[in-house]
């Protein structure tokens, strides 16, 4: 794996595990970290360049829902809610 590549990987990790600690819920977020890290643990030694290719491009589809999932929940809580009420 080239530099580059092992620098997005590690990039696109991190950013991952950063999206996936805005869960609220502690077993949604629980589950997310850990199934993050046994996946990249479990692809780690893949020297195939296509396979990682495919590996990071279904990690950043999966960066995008966490992403829309948690701006969903935060859309929807409660407290938004009950501002939104209060313009009407």
């Amino acid at each position: 794996m080239a530099a580059s590549s092992r620098a997005q990987v590690l990039r696109l990790y991190r950013a991952l595990l950063r999206e996936s600690q805005r869960f609220g819920g502690y077993n949604y977020r629980m589950y997310a970290i850990r199934r993050i890290r046994d996946a990249f643990r479990e692809n780690k030694n893949i020297k195939d360049s296509e396979k990682i290719e495919e590996l990071v491009n279904k990690a950043k589809a999966n960066l995008e829902v966490i992403h829309r999932q948690d701006h969903r929940l935060w859309l929807f809580s409660p407290r938004w809610a009950c501002t939104l009420l209060n313009y009407f």
